[in-house]
């Protein structure tokens, strides 16, 4: 009797198409090899679904193993906007080897989408609308958009062109259809249209679209021409995967790193920044090791360390969240950079003269010597003034100069506040040595 082998074929299908984003997730979790493999093995359309729900670095990290055939195959099944993105993240090579396997028109499409700026709107449009001209009559669009409902595809507002394909007016399906067969869709359009630049960026674009709580909008160019539409719901989730990504960054973890990446690519994107992290470390170390003798003579010192560290680096988060959250939703403009550190640094020192208040009658009340209380205590003061105004400069400091601000902004004010806490507190220890002992 011959053995024949179970066919999985249909079972794997199945599970491809019905739940796609679990699939991706699973490949997440693979080596990969073993998910480049399966890539390959299944035919274009199954892999397309799963490569869609896939963060695009990882994408990227499998198509660039493929053949160009193969990779073409997929790239078709892609929406535009998701094949841009996945281009965004392959080597220089493969993006050019690639890109001259597609079809001229798919191809065109993606050069189109990468001449935008990484957080403009005109790299997040959707090109999939319903739009006509000033001299078409009610009666024949009428007819065109039932044809279109046979395909379902329904839009609940169209927009209106003229010759040169500028944006002139929106109509609505209500308006068209109590308007008379031979009306032009120039006379019942509505003029006063509110529209976004391609080149604007999504935050703003993001408030504007919700301040009027519209739930699309066309994106249009510096000459008015239609280029395509945003959704609200993609707008928002947008910025709310940037903003993410930026706390990700912040504490060195890659802003492309998902919660079932792969553990190759998510040492790739942390053990940079924590061998940054270690270097910043034995800095803090150093400069204990400085003090050391006078840490030996007077132990009770090594006891209140992590104490205005810790004080230090919580109150440095503080300030660092709100100048970040200011950041991303561009409430800082320039010329009110020095007037916000000017206030965290500010509420740096109330904030050390209380806590350094508070710190220093428990330092007293524990220890029984209050000079112990008063090197505590100005030494709160010295570490959150400093802390204040580090949280404020850095992330500003990094956009000044052209560098992502989320980039690990948290390790390195750790390391000043760890590094100005311990000297302060240390410096002024051997100041009051004689009344410590």
């Amino acid at each position: 009797m011959v053995e024949t082998k179970p066919n999985y074929k249909p079972l794997v299908k199945g599970y491809f198409e019905k739940d796609p984003l679990g699939v991706a997730q699973i490949l997440e979790t693979m080596s990969e090899e073993e998910a480049t493999e399966i890539i390959k093995s299944l035919p274009s359309s199954l892999s397309a679904k799963a490569i869609k729900y896939m963060p695009a670095g990882y994408a990227a990290l499998l198509l660039k193993e493929l053949s160009n055939e193969k990779f073409c195959k997929i790239a078709l099944e892609l929406d535009p906007l998701s094949l841009s993105t996945i281009f965004l993240e392959l080597p220089n090579d493969k993006k050019e080897e690639f890109l001259n396997t597609l079809p001229e028109k798919n191809k065109k499409q993606i050069q189109e989408y990468l001449t935008f700026p990484e957080d403009s709107v005109g790299r997040i449009m959707s090109t999939n609308y319903l739009a006509f001209y000033t001299y078409e009559k009610v009666k024949d669009v009428i007819y065109k958009l039932r044809q279109l409902a046979k395909k379902q595809q329904t839009e609940s507002y169209a927009y209106v062109l003229n010759e040169e394909d500028c944006l002139v007016g929106v109509i609505n399906m209500h308006d068209l259809l109590l308007a008379s067969s031979d009306t032009l869709l120039e006379n019942i359009a509505k003029k006063d249209i509110f529209a976004i630049n391609c080149f604007s960026d999504r935050e703003t674009a993001a408030n504007e679209i919700s301040k009027r709580k519209y739930f699309v909008a066309p994106v249009t160019d510096s000459q008015n021409k239609l280029m395509g539409i945003i959704k609200a719901e993609q707008l928002i989730h947008e910025v709310q995967e940037e903003a993410s990504e930026d706390i990700q960054r912040m504490f060195g973890a890659g802003g492309d790193e998902k919660t079932f990446s792969p553990i190759s690519f998510s040492l790739q994107k942390r053990l940079p920044w924590l061998h940054v992290n270690l270097l910043t470390a034995f800095m803090a170390a150093a400069v204990v090791a400085i003090f050391e003798d006078v840490i030996a003579k007077i132990t009770i010192l090594a006891v209140f360390l992590p104490v205005v560290a810790g004080q230090g680096g919580n109150a440095g988060a503080q300030s660092l969240a709100v100048v970040m959250r200011g950041l991303v939703m561009r409430e800082i403009p320039r010329k009110k950079v020095i007037r916000l550190v000017a206030k965290e640094a500010l509420l740096g020192i109330i904030s050390g003269l209380i806590i350094g208040i508070v710190t220093g009658v428990i330092a007293y009340l524990w220890h029984g010597n209050s000079f112990l209380g008063i090197v505590i205590g100005l030494a709160m003061l010295v570490n959150l003034f400093v802390a204040g105004l580090s949280g404020a400069a850095i992330p500003l400091t990094m956009k000044a100069i052209g560098l992502d601000p989320a980039q690990c902004s948290n390790i390195i004010l750790t390391t000043i506040t760890d590094v100005m806490g311990f000297f302060s507190f240390l410096g002024f220890a051997v100041l009051f040595q004689n009344y410590l002992v």
